[in-house]
C-alpha cells in the first residue's frame, strides 16, 4: 500500500511540475509576441521605453526607475547604444516569471501549512504539516525544523521567514538565478 502511495504523490508532483513547465512555456510564448509588438520597427531590440511597455504588457505593472536602470545597466557593457536584445529580454522575462511562480507556490505552501489565517506559523502548524508529510519523523526534527525558520526566535514564523527557508540555497541550483 506504501508504494502505491508513494506512486500517487510523485503522480500529483509530476502533474504539478507539466503544468508549471506548460505556464512557464505559454508565457515565453507570450513574451516574445509582446517583444514583437513592442518593437514596433522591427529594430531587434527594445529602447527602455519599450522596456516599459514589455513589462506593463506582461506583468501588468509599470516597472520602477531603478528596475528599468537595473536592467539598462546589465546591457551597457556588450551594447553601447544602452538597448535590450531579444535574447537578453527572453532570459529576464523567463526568470521574472519564474520567480513570480515561484513566490506564488510558496504563498500557497505557506497557506496550507497555517491552521488559522493569522499571518504566521506556529510550533503545532509545523508538527500538523510534518505529520501528514513524513510522519515517522521525529518531534525533535519539527522542533529543529521551526527554530532554523524562526529567524527572531518568537515562536512564531512569519511569511518573510518561511519563504527566506525556502528559498535558502536556491540560487545554487535554480536556472532562475542564472538569466
Amino acid at each position: 500500500m506504501d508504494y502505491i502511495k508513494a506512486c500517487s504523490v510523485y503522480q500529483n508532483e509530476l502533474s504539478r511540475r507539466l503544468v508549471l513547465i506548460t505556464l512557464i512555456y505559454y508565457k515565453l510564448v507570450t513574451a516574445v509576441n509582446i517583444f514583437e509588438a513592442c518593437d514596433e520597427d522591427n529594430k531587434g531590440y527594445l529602447s527602455r521605453e519599450d522596456f516599459k511597455v514589455a513589462v506593463v504588457m506582461l506583468f501588468g505593472y509599470k516597472p520602477s526607475k531603478v528596475e528599468v536602470d537595473s536592467v539598462m545597466s546589465s546591457v551597457r557593457p556588450r551594447n553601447s547604444s544602452n538597448t535590450l536584445l531579444f535574447e537578453k529580454f527572453l532570459n529576464l522575462m523567463s526568470a521574472m516569471k519564474a520567480a513570480q511562480l515561484y513566490s506564488n507556490e510558496t504563498r500557497k505552501m505557506f497557506s496550507a501549512f497555517a491552521a488559522q489565517d493569522r499571518g504566521f506559523l506556529t510550533f503545532e502548524d509545523f508538527q500538523r504539516a510534518f505529520n501528514s508529510v513524513s510522519p515517522k519523523l521525529s518531534e525533535k526534527n519539527h522542533i529543529e525544523a521551526q527554530r532554523e525558520v524562526d529567524q527572531d526566535s518568537d515562536g512564531r514564523t512569519s511569511f518573510k521567514e518561511f519563504e527566506s527557508a525556502m528559498k535558502y540555497r536556491q540560487d545554487e541550483v535554480s536556472p532562475v538565478y542564472f538569466a
